[in-house]
């Protein structure tokens, strides 16, 4: 029997999305998936989604789209933990483009080894684990990860069984995805001293930008229904916040 997923739908505005994120409030929303550049702070580009959609889905798309239309030849971009999937960071690589992204390190099961507890031998494709026995690729599943299997005869009677494994069978499996190594190449970047003065300089610019908009250019509330309308008011606060870029810069200059 295959559970069906609930999908709560607004009557109000079926296009808007419920959202539920840790520390976030819960409810209904769209979502604001803007671009900024890095030296002036100019949005480039603006998107508005359900907020169920998740912030990497449109991301790929929302750069080439201004790449293609701008010209722009992108050299970095900085991005938050949210965009850190395995197909962002493989596109990010494969476009030669230096890529900044937040790390998210997930919470293991309390009492359990972490997964980077256990080491990658490339070489010899395959995991050790924190007591040196070898966990050796089987397969690679439908969603892109390739599954690494401990032995459990070995297992069973390790001493650190308690901290490595719960399964009833002694079983220890550490999935890896067929593009981690895109993903590791982005963590690498932002711990470079480049990497690390982008990420901090994205705090500066694309927070800001969505601060002075909610604070400022009333964008906290929708003042229409329907993705379309709303994303015409987000358009129109995006050109009135360039406006007020391009005059202060043009105001220094002068």
């Amino acid at each position: 029997m295959v559970e069906e997923r609930e999908v709560k739908i607004n009557k109000t505005d079926p296009e808007s999305g419920y959202m539920y994120r840790t520390g976030k409030p819960e409810g209904f929303f769209y979502l604001d998936h803007r671009t900024v550049d890095f030296k002036y702070n100019i949005i480039t580009d603006v998107h508005i989604t359900a907020g169920n959609v998740h912030d990497a889905s449109p991301y790929i798309e929302r750069l080439e789209r201004q790449t293609e239309r701008f010209k722009f030849a992108v050299e970095a971009v900085a991005l938050d933990a949210g965009y850190l999937t395995a197909s962002i960071c493989k596109e990010l690589q494969a476009k030669k483009i230096f890529a900044v992204i937040g790390n998210r390190r997930f919470q293991s099961t309390k009492g359990l080894f972490p997964k980077w507890k256990f080491t990658f031998d490339k070489a010899n494709a395959k995991y050790v684990c924190p007591n040196g026995q070898d966990l050796v690729y089987r397969t690679t599943n439908r969603e892109g990860y390739q599954e690494y299997h401990c032995d459990p005869k070995i297992c069973k009677s390790c001493p650190m069984l308690e901290s490595c494994t719960r399964s009833k069978t002694h079983k220890k499996i550490i999935t890896r995805h067929v593009w981690e190594e895109s993903k590791e190449w982005v963590r690498q970047n932002r711990l470079t001293k480049s990497g690390k003065m982008l990420y901090k300089k994205r705090s500066q610019t694309i927070e800001r930008s969505f601060a002075d908009a909610k604070e400022l250019h009333g964008l906290r509330y929708c003042r229409f229904r329907g993705r379309e309308h709303v994303q015409e008011q987000a358009l129109l606060t995006a050109a009135c916040q360039n406006m007020k870029k391009i005059a202060n810069h043009l105001a220094r200059l002068a």
